[in-house]
């Protein structure tokens, strides 16, 4: 009898012992599962979105023309132009901005137009794989919308894969929004931040100036995000979880100068689709991209003879650039039309003395020599499309020295070109 006690102890005990070995084990393969349903929680969302389309972010370079004057003549607000019989003028080019875009077809870039303004050279800067700065590609502006504020240059030699354009109007308060791009410029190339779409349809009215350099007041509707934007994030890309671009980043509120308040986190975003007219335009080849070639600042330094070449048959000056009204934007950056020969091709035209010259044949104009240079590219009898900024008694102003008008309008003229020697 005791020895069948002793049997059935023993049954007993070993029936325990299987049983807590039994959930000793369920208890490790519960915590394994949990485990591993952690390591799926914390797994960011943005990791698959981020590699798929940062390589695509790039740097854009804005290089300017710096003009010096030893002698510039100022009237009134500090308007004034420069003789070139009283002072001397040399040129630099320097890299004046930089920014970000995203690469939305082979060779093009989408920007905000704020980061192209003014350059009379272009480049793309890309971070080559262990490089410490970007490799720069000369790139050229093809098309660009100065109140949306988004330009589209070209870059023959970039071979970037394209982003996918996302559909910003499906975009919900509370979407993640993941932006890319080169806040401070180089020195913090490829930069990813992310946060959520905070508002949509956020009208946002902004004081700009025009690719002549005449202020005026635009209202978009921009999408409001608090991912981190920075100065060198503009033209850079807002992407879904998907990795489409949604938008492009632009602006950010930092503070208030009146309250002395601080702000963080309110950026904003120009839709995409509000971008895609644009850039179907020039990926359609309704706007024709340009080749790359030398600058005009460049062909006009080698020195041109207009004599027994066609003219316009004008008298004009630089602007001072550092003037009062140029630099507050009362008044458009160009070239100053101090007088309009007799029976000549531009009084033919219809363009006056005290007319500002703001762009020849296409382009924009901010030097005498860069007038000279694009009609030195032109035969007798060639027609040329002047963009001049008219105002009523600028003449009169400039003339007896008094305040300048601010109030005037653009106007363009087609001008026959004609042989005219000056007498």
């Amino acid at each position: 009898m005791k020895k069948n006690v002793l049997i059935s102890l023993l049954s007993v005990m070993l029936a325990l012992t299987m049983v807590v070995g039994g959930l000793s084990l369920s208890a490790h393969s519960a915590s394994a599962e949990e485990e591993e349903e952690t390591r799926v929680v914390v797994t960011s969302p943005f990791t698959a979105a981020v590699a798929e389309v940062r390589s695509s972010v790039v740097g854009v370079n804005n290089y300017q023309q710096v003009r010096y004057y030893n002698n510039p003549y100022t009237f009134g607000w500090g308007f004034g132009y420069g003789r070139d019989r009283d002072y001397q003028e040399s040129t630099q080019e320097v890299k004046a901005a930089s920014g970000s875009g995203v690469v939305i077809a082979e060779g093009y870039v989408l920007t905000n137009q704020h980061v192209v303004d003014g350059a009379s050279k272009l480049t793309i800067g890309v971070m080559q794989d262990g490089a410490k700065e970007p490799t720069e590609y000369d790139a050229v502006l093809v098309a660009q919308d100065e109140n949306l504020d988004v330009a589209v240059i070209y870059c023959p030699t970039l071979n970037l894969k394209p982003v996918t354009l996302g559909d910003s109007d499906t975009l919900q308060v509370g979407d993640w929004a993941i932006c890319i791009g080169n806040p401070l410029s180089d020195t913090f190339y490829g930069t990813v931040t992310a946060g959520i779409v905070s508002a949509l349809d956020r009208s946002i009215a902004q004081t700009a100036y025009d690719k002549y350099g005449r202020r005026e007041t635009i209202t978009n509707t921009m999408i409001q995000v608090d991912a981190a934007i920075n100065s060198g994030n503009s033209g850079g890309g807002m992407f879904s979880v998907t990795g489409e671009l949604m938008g492009i980043p632009t602006l950010k509120y930092s503070g208030s100068a009146y309250s002395g308040a601080s702000i963080d986190g309110i950026n904003m975003c120009i839709p995409i689709n509000a971008a895609k007219p644009l850039i179907n335009d020039v990926i359609s080849g309704v706007i024709k991209t340009p080749e790359i070639k030398e600058t005009q600042q460049d062909s006009a330094d080698k020195g041109l003879d207009m004599t027994g070449k066609p003219r316009l048959g004008v008298t004009i000056q630089s602007l001072n650039p550092n003037s009062y009204a140029i630099m507050t934007g009362l008044i458009p950056n160009g070239i100053y039309v101090s007088s309009v020969e007799e029976n000549s091709p531009a009084q033919a035209a219809g363009i006056a003395a005290g007319d500002i010259i703001v762009e020849v044949d296409g382009q924009v104009v901010t030097s005498v020599s860069q007038v000279q240079s694009i009609i030195a590219q032109h035969d007798e009898g060639d027609s040329l499309t002047v963009k001049v900024w008219h105002a009523e008694g600028m003449a009169e102003a400039m003339e007896k020295g008094g305040d300048v008008p601010t109030e005037g309008a653009y106007e363009e003229h087609q001008v026959v070109l004609r042989v005219v020697d000056p007498v």
